[in-house]
């Protein structure tokens, strides 16, 4: 409760924390439901993880699918999910975001969302589903979000740090205690000031990847020696602000790293969605102690990241001319040293310290697999467009798993309320969406589901806000 030295600093109806995707959906959506917003961003820019993320979006019954004659459904996303997050998903979130993921789309590109022509394949999708913007980052869909929100009049006002929640007497979210002209690093730099929210809150301030200690408490292994592809503004006090009014904390341990970040570069870089798009899909990841693949290339982020740090492995992903055109990121990999150009398998060999022979035979064997449409090893899936990786000139890049995504966060239920501990009950006028919340992905999330489930809950997050 405000007291009674307080002043409201400012009033609207929906306060919403966070201007990634999740939080400018929700402020889009409460504008067009009749509601006064405002946005809070704690950095000196807006979008957070989201501008800076591979812009891919996974939808299911997609044109671009139909086009290539691509049979997907919700159902079969939803099927995807639930495996890759080992049964611990909460289905009715998850199926929520399969089953909107076909409307997102169209929505995004009602924004003015450009995407690139051609359908991806990502590890752990049964069928290509991923379109990726037109310009190969986050920013695509961020910056048509940002415009639409100044077409709509929705302040975004930046250096602006939440520090908890304010209540009423009957536990409804009444406001928040945030410091003006805050600095990141700076705890308690700023001017103290309360928003009030005369509807509701929705927090949307993402994952906690860059908070080393908060991180440390979930998982003991994910020291500061573990590199992050997450911007710096990525840390737990909105989290923690949360679970300070007994917001019911879900799945905090399961923490995604990203196992096709590159070794050669600090955070997300330039070398993750050249990995994501060509190196995986259409080529090869071997150890460069033995030469040998290890893994399916294909398989979930769970699976892929254990086999990496196994027995102390040295991943390198290898692909030829063929397979490198789907990179879009490749101009500047080259640029920053990120992958490597080679005219011949033996300097590729030479230059990562791969034994030749095993290399050569690795590649044979891989060759046969796609001759008999089957990958006896690891049971990659085999799409018809995959060729042998034998046409020069060849490309690699040493391979190093980072904290990428946060699976836990609060719990929601279906209308994107914060429920309760202990009487189970949504917290009166507070909401949540994207990676702040948990469950929606259980033990780990499926590349470019990330997008769609910030979108579908932060549109439904906003809309649920105005109505309150």
């Amino acid at each position: 409760m405000l007291s009674d030295q307080q002043q409201w600093h400012e009033e609207y109806d929906v306060v919403v924390i966070g201007s990634g995707f999740a939080g400018l959906a929700a402020a889009i959506e409460a504008k067009q439901a009749g509601s006064s917003v405002i946005v809070l961003e704690k950095m000196p820019i807006p979008g957070g993880n989201s501008a800076i993320s591979g812009g891919l979006l996974a939808v299911a019954g997609s044109p671009l699918q139909e086009s290539e004659s691509i049979n997907d459904t919700p159902e079969l996303m939803f099927a995807d999910m639930m495996k890759a997050g080992m049964g611990i998903n909460h289905p009715a979130l998850a199926r929520i975001v399969c089953e909107g993921s076909l409307e997102t789309l169209r929505w995004t590109l009602s924004l003015g969302v450009e995407y690139k022509k051609n359908i991806n394949h990502l590890g752990g999708h049964s069928v290509p589903r991923t379109y990726n913007t037109a310009c190969g980052t986050g920013s695509g869909i961020v910056q048509p979000l940002l415009t639409k929100c100044r077409e709509l009049g929705i302040p975004i006002q930046l250096k602006t740090k939440f520090r908890h929640f304010i209540q009423g007497e009957d536990r409804r979210i009444e406001g928040v205690n945030v410091l003006l002209d805050s600095l990141v690093g700076h705890d308690n730099a700023g001017t103290p000031a309360a928003i009030r929210a005369c509807k509701s809150v929705v927090l949307a301030c993402g994952g906690f990847g860059n908070d080393v200690k908060f991180r440390l408490l979930q998982d003991p292994r994910l020291t500061d020696v573990v590199d992050t592809t997450n911007q710096r503004g990525a840390t737990a006090e909105g989290l923690v602000a949360a679970l300070q009014i007994n917001a019911i904390p879900i799945h905090l341990s399961w923490i995604q790293l990203g196992p096709w970040a590159s070794f050669d570069e600090k955070g997300w870089g330039v070398g993750s969605i050249f990995t994501m798009l060509a190196g995986f899909p259409y080529g090869i990841m071997v150890d460069a102690k033995t030469g040998r693949r290890f893994v399916n290339e294909m398989s979930d982020r769970r699976l892929r990241t254990d086999a990496m740090l196994f027995n102390d492995r040295i991943p390198v992903a290898i692909v030829d001319s063929q397979g490198v055109q789907y990179a879009t990121t490749l101009e500047k990999c080259l640029k920053r040293g990120v992958v490597q150009k080679f005219n011949t398998l033996e300097e590729l060999a030479t230059f990562n310290s791969i034994p030749r022979v095993e290399l050569k035979e690795t590649l044979e064997r891989y060759r046969l697999s796609l001759v008999h449409g089957r990958d006896i090893e690891f049971g990659k899936p085999l799409s018809q467009d995959l060729k042998p990786i034998e046409t020069p000139p060849f490309y690699s890049i040493r391979l190093l798993p980072k904290v990428h995504h946060c699976m836990g966060g609060v719990q929601i239920n279906e209308q994107a309320q914060v429920i309760s501990f202990p009487d189970y009950e949504p917290i009166p006028g507070l909401y949540a969406a994207g990676e702040v919340t948990g469950g929606v992905h259980g033990a780990s999330r499926l590349g470019s589901n990330a997008i769609v489930d910030c979108l579908v809950f932060g549109r439904i997050a906003g809309k649920s806000a105005a109505q309150s």
